[in-house]
């Protein structure tokens, strides 16, 4: 058959039966090898994965290009391909995690191994579900079956016993100390937008159903992904890009917790898409829903949800949380300090509003303020700790107090205390200043 080609719109025309075989030939070689028994999880590499991912993409792009999502026939082989590029993609950031957990430096990480472990087993058990399936449906659709065949050679590991030599310096940039502080204050801004999740233990699958998608959802997730990716791309450019080896522990140890935060929420975006998509929403029509009953039955849907809430979302928030420390701890060293002297709240002094006010202005900057009265220190993060201040204020009659620490929180206690702490004289509350925008 001659070949055509036309210039103007760059596609090569050739039968759509002789693309979907093209599009179909190493994915189903792929299936071939998954359906050759039950594998061991070692064989699960992140070449076979991305093999899987690869090959299931370019054919769901081509199915979906010719109609396949309302093409009663062609709808199951193309739902297929798309539960094994989500099942593959969540697959592969949680080998990544369990190939670079040894570098990671983390506490409580062989329990984390073992819970990383079990989701592996999962995934890796569904996509082997899946494979013979897809090989039946390809045979229902006339599509031919690839004669050879992939081995476990085809599909090494990205790890080995050997490491390249270190001969690059990884020390830190000269003027990396505002990277450092901007990079920790993110960290604790993120950790804090989490816990508003209030997850501190796993949860049955009648409580997961009701927080997925209701609170736990594709968009949110994929949203903190974002924010936490940025924050490593940022540390890898300005303050240390040379890897996990060497080099400030510290610093590190940081990078550690938002890499590992970043690629728990890549499996849980990738995984979550594939149960609000695929299994959770079938939409209206008859033949979606018996699509989604079979998918159902090839990747149980409370077994998806526990791996992506009771591991994925539990050891994020686990991550998130006690990376504080360390975060607090790397701030404090670098921020620039300074002391200020304002007045105190006028009439009414420290009570609940203004001291409620300052300790959002430092808790949001992250760094270490204290309210000093003479010699005696109070955290300026802590409403209780203020409101004690005040007492001693109000007892000895006192009208200015200083505040020491991150000289960023103490310009915007400076605005705040211009305001009078936001409140009139009465204690009622007044318009904040536009720089204080983020108290509101």
């Amino acid at each position: 058959m001659e070949t055509q080609y036309n210039d103007d719109s760059n596609y090569c025309e050739i039968s759509f039966a002789e693309k979907v075989r093209l599009f179909s030939h190493d994915y189903l070689k792929c299936c071939i090898y998954l359906s050759s028994g039950s594998l061991p999880g070692y064989v699960f590499t992140k070449k076979l994965y991305s093999e899987l991912i690869s090959t299931s993409q370019v054919l769901e792009d081509f199915l979906d290009f010719h109609g396949a999502k309302n093409s009663a026939e062609w709808y199951f082989y193309r739902e297929l391909a798309a539960a094994v590029r989500h099942l593959s993609l969540g697959a592969y950031s949680q080998k990544h995690i369990a190939n670079r957990l040894i570098f990671y430096d983390l506490p409580e990480s062989e329990e984390f191994r073992a819970s990383g472990h079990q989701a592996s087993a999962f995934l890796n058990a569904s996509l082997m579900k899946l494979a013979p399936v897809i090989i039946d449906e390809a045979r229902q659709l006339n599509i031919p079956i690839p004669e050879s065949r992939f081995g476990p050679e085809d599909f090494p590991g990205t790890t080995t016993t050997e490491m390249l030599p270190y001969s690059i310096e990884d020390q830190a940039k000269d003027v990396q100390k505002k990277h450092i502080v901007n990079i920790a204050s993110e960290f604790l801004g993120i950790s804090s937008r989490f816990d508003q999740l209030g997850f501190y233990e796993p949860y049955n699958v009648e409580e997961i159903r009701n927080l997925v998608p209701a609170k736990v959802n594709e968009v949110e997730v994929r949203r903190f992904e974002m924010v936490v990716h940025n924050l490593q791309s940022s540390f890898d450019t300005y303050v240390i890009h040379g890897g996990f080896r060497f080099g400030d522990r510290k610093l590190k140890q940081l990078r550690s917790y938002f890499s590992v935060v970043f690629h728990l929420l890549q499996m849980m975006g990738r995984l979550l898409h594939f149960y609000e998509r695929h299994l959770h929403h079938a939409g209206y029509k008859n033949i979606y829903k018996q699509v989604q009953d079979r998918l159902s039955s090839l990747v149980d849907p409370d077994d998806l949800l526990k791996v992506t809430v009771n591991y994925g979302l539990y050891y994020a928030c686990h991550y998130l949380g006690t990376g504080k420390e360390v975060a607090h701890q790397i701030l404090n060293e670098n921020i620039e300090r300074g002391r200020i002297e304002v007045s105190i709240p006028m009439q009414l002094g420290f009570h609940s509003r203004p001291s409620l006010l300052v300790a959002k202005i430092v808790q949001y900057y992250g760094g270490q303020v204290e309210l000093v009265i003479g010699d005696d220190r109070f955290d300026a993060s802590s409403v209780l700790d203020i409101q004690w201040a005040g007492g001693k204020i109000q007892k000895e009659n006192i009208t200015r107090v200083a505040f020491e620490g991150d000289v960023r929180a103490l310009k915007d206690i400076e605005v705040l205390a211009a305001a009078n702490y936001g409140e009139d004289t009465m204690g009622k509350g007044v318009p904040l200043p536009k720089e204080l925008k983020y108290l509101r």
